[in-house]
C-alpha cells in the first residue's frame, strides 16, 4: 500500500494544528519537521506529509484507518473543534458495505478527510 502522502496546503500553521488535532484520535503524531514540511505518522511506517505552497491545492479525499468506532467519533468531534466542517457524521455506511463505520469533514483546504473503521461493533 503507501509509504506516504505529500500534498501543499495554502495555510501550514493552520494545516498542521488541524491535521495535528483532528488525526490525534488515530495516534497520528509528528515524526519530523523542517524546511520541508511536517511528516505525520501512527505507525512510523506510512505518513502523511505537509508542505507550504503558494498554489491551490487540488481537493483530495483521505481516508484514514481507525482500529474502533469510538476513534471515529473521536476524530469527528476533534476535527470539528479544530474548525472543521461537517461532511457526514460518525455512522455506518451500509452503500459501501454492512461494517463500514466512518466520519468526514473537510478541512482548511477543502480536502474531505474520512476516517473508517471496518471493524463490527464492539
Amino acid at each position: 500500500m503507501f509509504d506516504h502522502v505529500v500534498f501543499g496546503v495554502s495555510d501550514y500553521a493552520a494545516s498542521k494544528a488541524f491535521f495535528l488535532k483532528a488525526l490525534a484520535p488515530i495516534g497520528m503524531a509528528v515524526v519530523s519537521e523542517g524546511a520541508l514540511g511536517i511528516e505525520l505518522s501512527a505507525d512510523g511506517k506510512a505518513s502523511l506529509c505537509l508542505f507550504q505552497t503558494q498554489e491551490k491545492p487540488a481537493h483530495l479525499h483521505l481516508a484514514f484507518v481507525a482500529e474502533n468506532r469510538q476513534q471515529v467519533q473521536a476524530f469527528h468531534r476533534a476535527a470539528l473543534e479544530a474548525g472543521a466542517k461537517d461532511n457526514g457524521a460518525p455512522g455506518l455506511r451500509p452503500n459501501y458495505s454492512g461494517k463500514y463505520y466512518a466520519a468526514f469533514v473537510i478541512g482548511p483546504d477543502g480536502h474531505n478527510i474520512e476516517v473508517v473503521c471496518h471493524e463490527a461493533e464492539d
